[in-house]
């Protein structure tokens, strides 16, 4: 089928529409909502704008809507989107990283439904562990962008993510109830490099923005890609 993939830059959206691919169907378009509101219910918002790069990098075309990102009212935003990728692309379905989020996958599934198109997440329900390890190890890369939880501190932002991590996010999980996979929104990622990269997503300025000790967000002021 074609599909448009629901796309907010990070690591389970990038994995999704990956998986999704290998199974044979055609990714016609990266569909990302740029939402105002830092603190959205719907929508990853740190460095959204990167995804031009990414979408670059994965030689697949860029449909974006912004959004005030007021709650419901940013599901109108996601809606018109959708629509605009289904009349200018054809796209006969989408893709979603939803892992757990029934808030998110109800409304998504609603607004297809009104659409004619078809959801496909097939990260629901997997477990998180063995989602974070599938994804390093099919050669994925991702950073840290966002952090606001106890046990993650300013250290983790801006840093790949490498197996030896998971294990130390295992055992927060273990200790404090952490969720692996981030979400519980305890972070937030961005993809930088895979297998169906055709360029490395490479970070030349950024800052570290911290409120507090366990909370802040990797500010990335300049960004460029280079061709494997």
């Amino acid at each position: 089928m074609k599909l448009g993939a629901l796309f907010s830059s990070g690591k389970d959206s990038s994995y999704a529409l990956y998986l999704m691919k290998k199974r044979g169907h055609e990714i016609s378009c990266l569909i990302t909502v740029k939402s105002k509101n830092p603190d959205s219910f719907m929508f990853h918002t740190p460095n959204i704008d990167l995804t031009e790069l990414q979408a670059k990098a994965m030689g697949i075309p860029l449909i974006e809507q912004e959004s005030e990102g007021k709650k419901e009212h940013e599901l109108e935003d996601l809606e018109k989107v959708m629509k605009r990728a289904k009349d200018e692309y054809g796209i006969e379905g989408v893709t979603t990283g939803a892992l757990f989020s029934e808030y998110q996958s109800k409304r998504i599934q609603k607004i297809c439904d009104k659409l004619g198109l078809k959801v496909f997440s097939p990260l629901w329900h997997k477990d998180q562990e063995t989602e974070m390890r599938e994804i390093i190890r099919e050669g994925f890369k991702f950073i840290i962008t966002k952090i606001a939880a106890d046990g993650l501190d300013e250290s983790w932002l801006g840093k790949v993510i490498t197996e030896k991590d998971v294990d130390k996010l295992v055992k927060l999980n273990e200790k404090i109830g952490f969720n692996i996979a981030f979400e519980g929104g305890e972070a937030e990622s961005l993809m930088i490099d895979g297998p169906n990269f055709k360029s490395t997503l490479i970070i030349e300025e950024a800052e570290n923005v911290m409120e507090n000790k366990f909370t802040g967000y990797y500010n990335i002021i300049k960004a460029k890609l280079i061709s494997k």
